[in-house]
């Protein structure tokens, strides 16, 4: 199953904003990311890429929803005026881009155990289950209802909940991570894959997905 968060996160980022743009494929299992004409676009040869009407270009995903959002602030805002919730959304975003997703990331992980695709996927499923524990007794921590819940942060969209269903998604669909065991994430990513935004950005909708 070709997952690839990092895009989806963007891909939610311009839909719930209602930002036009041109998708092109860049395949991960044809290896087109190694390519010289990809490597011009983003040396670091990894998805996803935003080109700016200038040409200019941004590669990390949470730097281009950073860029729609200061670009288009009053288009469905993804970060809350409050600044403690502000950093609450950050905090959030940061524990799993910066702690739960990398130290799952399928090139790192291959790389620590070649030829063995059982021990890749133990190594995930552990991982990504124990960043969710921590995030859900975080989520307690503010107060949440434990099975009500909508929203990471107050009650709506913020930039924190482009980042958790993309990871939940991941965890459930690939690694076979039990969500129940974490009632308030799994509350929201429920209610967040209910939302059309999710609904049409959501990996197999979109017109290169590859089922591996």
């Amino acid at each position: 199953m070709d997952v690839i968060v990092e895009s989806w996160r963007v891909r939610l980022a311009l839909a719930y904003k209602n930002v036009d743009y041109e998708y092109r494929s860049i395949s991960l299992f044809k290896k087109e990311e190694c390519s010289s004409d990809f490597e011009k676009v983003n040396p670091s040869k990894k998805i996803p890429a935003y080109i700016l009407p200038d040409g200019k270009v941004l590669t990390q995903s949470m730097a281009i929803v950073g860029y729609l959002e200061d670009t288009y602030p009053d288009k469905n805002p993804l970060l809350p005026k409050d600044p403690y919730e502000r950093a609450l959304v950050r905090e959030i975003v940061y524990e799993i881009v910066c702690d739960i997703h990398p130290i799952q990331n399928p090139a790192l992980v291959a790389e620590m155990f070649p030829d063995n695709p059982k021990k890749c996927n133990d190594w995930a499923h552990t991982h990504i289950a124990r960043g969710l524990k921590a995030l859900e007794s975080k989520l307690e921590a503010t107060g949440m209802d434990l099975k009500g819940a909508k929203y990471c942060v107050g009650n709506k969209l913020t930039m924190a909940d482009l980042v958790l269903a993309p990871q939940c998604y991941n965890g459930k669909e690939v690694f076979a991570v039990n969500l129940s065991e974490y009632p308030i994430i799994e509350s929201i990513y429920k209610h967040l894959m209910t939302l059309p935004e999710f609904k049409t950005t959501v990996p197999d909708k979109q017109p290169d997905y590859q089922e591996k």
